[in-house]
């Protein structure tokens, strides 16, 4: 079986699809796209992507601030929302369980600019690599969105400059780190191990995306056993919309059935 997978930090859904969301979505033809930053609540939008999708969304309590979405050609088993049940009032989660596989898709907080919520970030990150290996004892999973974190120097564009700024202190990297050692793979550094200049997030200073002085924060993880299955990882660094740009992930699931056969 394959599969196509897309994930966008759309940073507002609503701003996102005056900017040509819905032609890229359309245009993608993905099996599951997943969506973060979302700052949206209940009945503040409607898409209509048609009977073939369904639609499943984590709401923040706080008006205009992050959430999360899916939409999946394929119905899930079953679906969660967060960590724990009724314990998220930041809608930064949703999994949904396939017969195949768990798909999470996540939007990671922010250490802030003045570090404050770093604690707090760092005891998140150790739930939530908790939660996906519970998850990885049962089945596969692939997990998607925005991780907050530029994993390695070549990673981002400035590393000398950003030492120990959010996103790229020696803590969050190393959560990373902890993570994909707990039985994951990045999957774009999987398929391209030394592939430079490649991001996922700018600035929106001026000039700063034009000319390409970014960070790749925005990832597909896979558990490892998955790595057979990985056909590509694709980073669409042309489309605007967002300060972010949208990651793909393809999928043959057919070669884990026959490398287990």
């Amino acid at each position: 079986m394959f599969m196509k997978m897309v994930s966008w930090n759309v940073n507002g859904l609503r701003a996102c699809v005056n900017k040509g969301f819905n032609d890229y979505f359309e245009k993608t033809k993905a099996d599951i796209f997943c969506v973060q930053e979302t700052k949206l609540q209940e009945g503040q939008i409607s898409l209509d992507h048609g009977e073939d999708y369904t639609q499943y969304w984590n709401y923040a309590v706080k008006k205009g601030y992050s959430g999360t979405a899916v939409f999946t050609r394929i119905k899930p088993l079953s679906v969660r929302y967060g960590i724990e049940e009724d314990e998220e009032p930041e809608g930064r989660i949703i999994t949904l369980e396939f017969e195949a596989f768990y798909l999470v898709t996540v939007y990671t907080p922010n250490a802030k600019r003045d570090l404050s919520r770093l604690p707090y970030r760092l005891q998140w990150e150790d739930r939530f690599r908790s939660y996906l290996q519970q998850l990885d004892a049962i089945k596969p999973v692939v997990v998607c969105g925005d991780l907050n974190v530029a994993h390695h120097e070549i990673d981002l564009k400035n590393a000398k400059g950003n030492q120990n700024n959010s996103g790229f202190t020696l803590e969050e990297r190393g959560k990373m780190t902890q993570l994909l050692e707990a039985g994951f793979v990045d999957t774009f550094r999987y398929v391209y191990p030394d592939r430079s200049d490649a991001y996922t997030w700018w600035s929106n200073m001026p000039g700063v995306r034009a000319r390409n002085v970014g960070w790749r924060i925005d990832y597909f993880l896979a558990s490892s056993r998955l790595g057979s299955s990985i056909v590509d990882a694709q980073i669409d660094c042309d489309i605007l919309g967002s300060d972010h740009c949208p990651v793909i992930l393809n999928l043959d699931f057919s070669a884990i059935e026959q490398s287990e056969g």
